[in-house]
């Protein structure tokens, strides 16, 4: 397991959005390097980058519409997983969601990704609806919401 000590979440910038476009496949194929830069250039969309020991290894963009956070996407690069990153980003996300006193946090997730639905549960995340052939045409999704106050 990762050691928070040696992970940095720092908020993305131009400059670390560069990584990504040579290296976006080494997280999903869900995400293009086209479409994190628009999250990086929307107003209402704060992104993050997880830095271990220099290295990227994950990153997260969010909305915030007025009374939620709105997770769009929590990616760890393939060759970290399951060694709690996800976990330290979803914490950072909690803490945004708390310093801006939003009342809940909201997301989608595959409905075949176990990792992550058990991941979000121990956060108290409830699924509270299905959006079908969400991802690709292809994948539902559940939709998650936990309450922050």
């Amino acid at each position: 397991m990762i050691d928070s000590k040696n992970l940095k979440i720092v908020q993305m910038t131009e400059d670390s959005l560069k990584f990504f476009e040579n290296n976006i496949l080494d997280f999903d194929e869900f995400w293009s390097y086209k479409l994190l830069k628009q999250e990086l250039e929307n107003e209402n969309s704060t992104c993050l980058v997880a830095y271990l020991d220099d290295k990227v290894v994950g990153f997260a963009c969010l909305w915030e519409p007025p009374f939620e956070i709105h997770i769009n996407n929590i990616a760890v690069k393939k060759d970290y997983r399951n060694q709690k990153i996800g976990t330290f980003i979803l914490e950072e996300l909690i803490k945004i969601a708390k310093e801006k006193n939003k009342e809940e946090m909201t997301l989608e997730v595959n409905v075949n990704n176990i990792y992550a639905i058990k991941l979000y549960k121990k956060y108290n995340f409830e699924v509270v609806g299905t959006r079908k052939k969400y991802y690709n045409n292809t994948d539902d999704a559940f939709i998650m919401t936990k309450k922050i106050i």
